[in-house]
């Protein structure tokens, strides 16, 4: 993610569904299964657990401190929180909601954890879990509007079991 835009110093790729993935199979499935929506050559970019990290890790140095007034800061740390776990990614140019819905079913017909659409002023979650909370506007208070637990998100809501 880091050759996109950064918001308060993170990564913000507006236009682009970040997917996460118990799995790098999982990974490499969906990315397989995403060439019959026909996206353009560079549309789908891989990142495995370690590449994220080192990612996430970047990006945490470098936020500001207004990256914690949405949910930026919270993201990356859910991200590395995943990341930590072993997930993997895949990051996909989607420029609109109607093709960003349909990355992310696929996605979760093929395992995939979580994916969010990073729109211009607002995150979306597109993979809603049996048991999730919905979706609120995310402050520092409030925690992570994912509920992908890192242990540094406010505590919202008990976080799953993997």
């Amino acid at each position: 993610m880091d050759e996109q835009a950064h918001s308060f110093g993170v990564s913000k790729p507006v236009g682009h569904v970040v997917i996460s993935f118990p799995t790098a199979a999982q990974a490499a499935a969906t990315a397989q299964a995403l060439d019959a929506l026909s996206l353009p050559p560079g549309a789908v970019r891989r990142s495995t657990d370690v590449e994220m990290l080192a990612q996430t890790e970047a990006d945490l140095a470098a936020a500001s401190p207004l990256a914690s007034l949405g949910q930026e800061r919270n993201l990356v740390l859910a991200h590395r929180a995943l990341a930590e776990q072993g997930y993997h990614w895949l990051v996909v140019h989607a420029p609109d909601a109607p093709l960003a819905q349909q990355v992310a079913s696929l996605a979760q017909r093929n395992g995939a954890e979580r994916a969010q659409w990073y729109g211009r002023f607002v995150i979306e979650e597109l993979i809603n879990r049996p048991g999730d909370l919905p979706q609120v506007a995310e402050s520092p208070d409030r925690g992570l509007d994912a509920q992908t637990a890192s242990g540094e998100e406010a505590d919202r809501a008990a976080p799953r079991p993997h």
